[in-house]
């Protein structure tokens, strides 16, 4: 009940709902922004992670589920533990480094997907593992491709290895590299090289995430310059179970690093384990972290946040809290077009499905769950006929369409009759009461008999 409490007051966060995700990467691509994750398994007692997904905004709080386009079945040699993962675009194709555990040494190992959208279909790029020699450190792959083209891959826990990947960012050159792990530069030394009963004030773990930004240059007298240098950043999981996150920089991919401090400090955020990816995005600055907040969550059960954040006048990272309430709407959303069902700002109740005809879809729909989108523009256009495709193997239901809250002003009232099966689809309609204008929250409640599934819902619009 907590938990619903916290949606009326606007939470935002966890931004996604209908299922578990966790390790969120973050890539812009052609002004929209995509977050690639895990999907933890609902019940799970470990990490069984057996698919990745995808979510993508224009707005950072309206979020398009399009499903799980990559699995470990696309990876013939992989057979469990689909973890951590990070996708980037060169030359018009989509490179998603994901970690798996391998059929062929019986450790976790490193391989590459591609396609040509940001959304796929996906591919493994050689049918083979990128990189795996039998060690279990082979996790959590980050990816960069800095300003003179060279792409580094970076992963491992406990210590980070890097490859200089080729141009065709599916092969690399020379041999495989090891950050040297000491406490200067990443507060505390491996546990094997640890003194006994001394106390560090930190320590590398596992989920690093490669950035670079230009910050501001200082003289040798400690004075800031008008002039910028680049900077390199890494972002990891710190200090054991619980984790923390904190970070490293350098002058270069290779170091020498610099331990820097933390940035997201334990708190209680439910889940014993966290992995952050770092946005800019339409001038604003995000930190994507997971919890496990949701309803049953936990440990095993983690769920994606975000936070905006403001870069110190130095470049260096501030302190970022997790929140319930997430981010603000950065633009608004049109209700007059065709929507994805799948594309939410909260959801009560509902999962996502996929098939091969409709793609992802709106599923375990009961009576009392909703939808809610947030920051529709109506304009001063009030719409007269709400449209949805639906399906129902049974007895169906019905759609209320509302305003500001799931008790808000009823727009229109779509029914929804039995339609032959759940994947038989029919396009129904219903027309809009009264006049909205103007800038609200809408909601998509669903209503029928208490206890059964109702129907499936793939899209909707206004007319």
């Amino acid at each position: 009940m907590a938990f619903m409490a916290a949606q009326y007051a606007g939470a935002q966060n966890p931004f996604v709902q209908t299922w578990c995700t966790s390790d969120p990467a973050p890539m812009v691509w052609n002004d929209r922004l995509y977050v690639y994750t895990g999907h933890d398994e609902d019940g799970a007692d470990f990490f069984w992670m057996q698919e990745w997904r995808i979510y993508s905004t224009d707005d950072m709080v309206n979020w398009t589920d399009h499903g799980s386009p990559l699995a470990l079945e696309d990876f013939t040699w992989a057979d469990d533990r689909a973890w951590a993962s990070q996708c980037v675009e060169r030359d018009g194709k989509f490179y998603w480094y994901i970690c798996a555990h391998s059929k062929i040494s019986n450790g976790m190992a490193i391989g590459v997907a591609v396609g040509d959208s940001p959304t796929g279909p996906f591919r493994d790029a050689l049918g083979k593992p990128l990189f795996e020699n039998g060690s279990w450190d082979h996790i959590d792959p980050t990816v960069l491709i800095d300003d003179d083209g060279q792409a580094w891959l970076m992963w491992g826990n406990p210590q980070v290895y890097y490859l200089k990947l080729n141009r065709d960012m599916i092969s690399y050159e020379g041999e495989l590299g090891l950050l040297p792990m000491t406490e200067e530069a990443f507060g505390a030394p491996r546990m094997d090289k640890r003194e006994k009963g001394k106390t560090y004030k930190d320590s590398y773990v596992e989920g690093p995430w490669l950035m670079k930004k230009a910050v501001p240059a200082k003289s040798k007298k400690g004075k800031v310059k008008s002039k910028t240098k680049a900077l390199y950043y890494l972002l990891y999981a710190a200090g054991g179970v619980p984790e923390h996150i904190s970070y490293s920089t350098a002058p270069s991919p290779t170091g020498p690093w610099t331990y820097a401090g933390e940035i997201m400090p334990l708190c209680d955020t439910k889940s014993f384990t966290n992995h952050c990816g770092i946005a800019d995005f339409r001038g604003h600055n995000y930190f994507f972290y997971h919890t496990g907040k949701l309803p049953n969550g936990g440990g095993f059960g983690r769920s994606v946040a975000v936070e905006e954040f403001q870069y110190n006048a130095d470049g260096s990272f501030p302190t970022i809290m997790p929140t319930d309430q997430g981010v603000c709407p950065i633009a608004t959303f049109s209700p007059f077009r065709r929507v994805e069902a799948e594309t939410m700002a909260f959801s009560q109740g509902i999962k996502t499905e996929q098939n091969n005809k409709v793609g992802v879809y709106v599923t375990d729909i009961h009576n009392g769950d909703y939808i809610k989108l947030q920051n529709v523009d109506f304009g001063d256009r009030s719409p007269r006929t709400f449209k949805a495709s639906a399906a129902s193997g049974l007895r169906g239901g019905q759609v209320e369409l509302r305003i500001d809250s799931i008790k808000g002003q009823c727009l229109a009232t779509l029914s929804v009759p039995a339609t032959g099966g759940w994947e038989n689809w029919h396009t129904l309609s219903a027309p809009v009461n009264g006049t909205v204008s103007g800038t609200h929250d809408l909601f998509l409640v669903f209503t029928g008999r208490k206890g059964p599934k109702l129907f499936n819902l793939d899209w909707w619009e206004m007319l």
